[in-house]
């Protein structure tokens, strides 16, 4: 798809695919009426036979489209739950070395408040614009929490229990943090576009094969169509790619922990 629609607001993109859809569906219609129709024999079973043909590729098609839509939908779902759990797992983090001795406590709240404020401001904008994977800055900001959390040696054994409660919880946060970065490069291949747009044509298509002699009739049936093929292909287009774009994963959850927890407590 092309990416300037995923960077508009819903409404315009709905209506572009809106418009796309009904502007080819109702140009084929006219070609085939005119150039095609009129030359074909209809006889007595004719329309049965395109009724049978339509129906078949309308079950099959609808089959196809819509385990791409359920797949679609599951994955957008999915990258939403990671952001919930990176975020809570940024929390748990910052309450288990609030429990260090200072000044490496303080050291290491600073060093995941500077991470949650990356996510915010800097991340999250290049995700937005499909440049989410080529920033380093938060592999740096952890790094040096992880080289500070490794010099710390435990003298008690409620700091031992402690640091290893921090270990555990540091690398859920670096698995959350890998799932998500990986998670915004995801969506449908061309190949799944290619089953969308030519399954389309194919469906609408074999409707004009009907022989109605009112043409309004029959492109209202065929403007009937394919607007109900448009509203599933704008509801794929909208969760295909959950982090880039005008509709996509907010920071809400970041923001949340930065406000009432890490900010809270500095």
């Amino acid at each position: 798809m092309p990416i300037w629609l995923y960077q508009v607001s819903p409404v315009v993109a709905g209506f572009v695919v809106f418009v796309i859809i009904e502007t080819l569906a109702l140009f084929g219609l006219m070609l085939a009426r005119r150039f095609l129709i009129q030359r074909l024999t209809y006889n007595e079973g004719v329309h049965e036979a395109v009724s049978g043909t339509v129906q078949a590729i309308g079950v099959f098609y609808g089959i196809t489209v819509g385990l791409i839509a359920a797949g679609v939908w599951s994955t957008n779902s999915n990258a939403s739950d990671l952001v919930s759990k990176e975020a809570a797992s940024i929390g748990s983090l910052y309450r288990d070395v609030s429990g260090y001795p200072s000044p490496l406590r303080d050291e290491l709240r600073a060093g995941l408040r500077d991470y949650t404020v990356f996510i915010i401001n800097e991340a999250w904008p290049a995700q937005k614009m499909g440049r989410g994977q080529t920033l380093d800055r938060g592999v740096r900001i952890m790094d040096e929490f992880q080289t500070k959390l490794y010099t710390f040696n435990p003298s008690t054994s409620g700091q031992s229990a402690l640091h290893s409660e921090t270990l555990t919880a540091y690398n859920r946060l670096l698995e959350y943090r890998r799932l998500r970065i990986d998670a915004v490069g995801s969506g449908l291949s061309s190949v799944m576009w290619a089953v969308i747009w030519i399954g389309a044509a194919i469906s609408i298509g074999v409707a004009y094969f009907y022989k109605i002699p009112d043409w309004k009739l029959h492109a209202i049936l065929i403007a009937l169509m394919g607007g109900f093929l448009a509203m599933v292909v704008f509801m794929i287009i909208v969760n295909d790619k959950p982090f880039f774009g005008y509709v996509s994963i907010s920071t809400d959850a970041y923001k949340l922990i930065l406000e009432r927890l890490i900010d809270v407590t500095k």
